[in-house]
């Protein structure tokens, strides 16, 4: 059967990284027939004609099995069209309601931490509720009596199936399952997700379940990030937390991550996290293991398993040369090609 991958190399560093990601991609699945379709969205596409993504554009997309982003964002943009009108979209229209981000230390990596060794934590965090979903508006507005609002919405559909997929892969890992959320505050939202991880949890007798605050999760993200295996947690806390990980474990730079439809109804969408970097755009300095990541998590979660984990050794291979070689940068070109060589 053909693998079908619909590429957006999007903005900034997004297509640099990406055509790394692709070579990574296309040598792991060597022999296999994998088709790759490419797709002109972003900022140049909307400075260009004032179109972001189209019904067609959907149709188009919805005919593959996976999608690997890029970045999105461009300085020329108001912030949030694209954001909102792309990649909020796609997540929201292709109901990718998991959004899975581990975050994972290896020696000789720079971190602000003092002893970061250990840490292999793995975020679940609902995609297509929240404070994210839009519900909100603006009146009066420019005026001094301007008034904004944001509606967080939070359904025990939606929390239900993100708590069992959270359960689920605790179930594979360690067997301990953290739910982060602000219920002292957020009593009613924060109550729902209680209530559903008790629910849910209870079919999961083996599972060691934990909860902590947002506020205090940030601080044991840096006093003690090895209490935490998985998370799972709301669309906004979890987009903080999951930066944080980031940071922690080496910075964002190598952070990637998956937006699942876990039943497959639609393509699930992978993506590094850095962003489009358009600062150094073009100037082929970008880091591409992040994207490479995203395309180990493709593999893994389309039926790829044994390609996938050749992927992620290939990454710790290349994660150990820098250890070895403290100092040493290389090119984008340069990490593709060892990621390559690797295989």
């Amino acid at each position: 059967m053909t693998f079908s991958v619909a590429v957006i190399p999007g903005d900034g560093i997004g297509p640099e990284v990406t055509f790394q990601a692709l070579r990574v991609l296309k040598q792991v699945l060597a022999g296999k027939e994998l088709t790759i379709e490419h797709y002109d969205l972003g900022a140049d596409r909307y400075l260009r004609c004032g179109e972001i993504l189209t019904e067609a554009d959907l149709e188009s997309l919805a005919r593959h099995q996976a999608i690997l982003l890029g970045a999105i964002g461009d300085p020329r943009i108001k912030p949030g069209i694209l954001e909102r009108g792309l990649l909020l979209r796609l997540r929201f229209d292709f109901d990718q309601y998991i959004n899975l981000r581990p975050s994972k230390y290896y020696p000789g990596v720079s971190s602000p931490l003092r002893d970061p060794e250990g840490i292999d934590l793995l975020v679940v965090r609902e995609g297509t509720e929240g404070l994210y979903v839009g519900n909100g508006g603006v009146i009066r507005a420019g005026t001094p009596a301007e008034v904004a609002t944001e509606v967080s919405l939070n359904t025990a559909y939606g929390g239900e199936r993100t708590v069992r997929y959270a359960f689920e892969a605790a179930e594979r890992r360690s067997k301990r399952l953290t739910l982060v959320h602000k219920t002292n505050v957020l009593a009613n939202a924060g109550g729902l997700w209680s209530r559903l991880v008790q629910e849910v949890g209870a079919n999961y007798p083996e599972i060691e379940v934990d909860y902590c605050h947002i506020d205090a999760a940030t601080i044991y993200l840096v006093q003690d990030p090895c209490r935490f295996d998985v998370i799972v947690t709301d669309n906004l806390f979890g987009d903080i937390i999951t930066d944080e990980a980031g940071a922690v474990t080496g910075g964002i730079g190598l952070a990637a991550s998956a937006n699942l439809n876990p039943e497959g109804a639609y393509p699930s969408m992978f993506e590094p996290v850095h962003g489009s970097a358009p600062d150094i755009a073009g100037r082929g300095v970008a880091d591409p293991l992040a994207a490479i990541g995203s395309v180990e998590l493709l593999l893994d979660n389309n039926g790829f398993a044994g390609e996938s984990q050749r992927v992620r050794q290939a990454i710790e291979a290349e994660m150990a040369w820098r250890a070895s070689h403290p100092g040493v940068s290389r090119t984008t070109a340069e990490v593709g090609n060892a990621v390559v060589s690797y295989l």
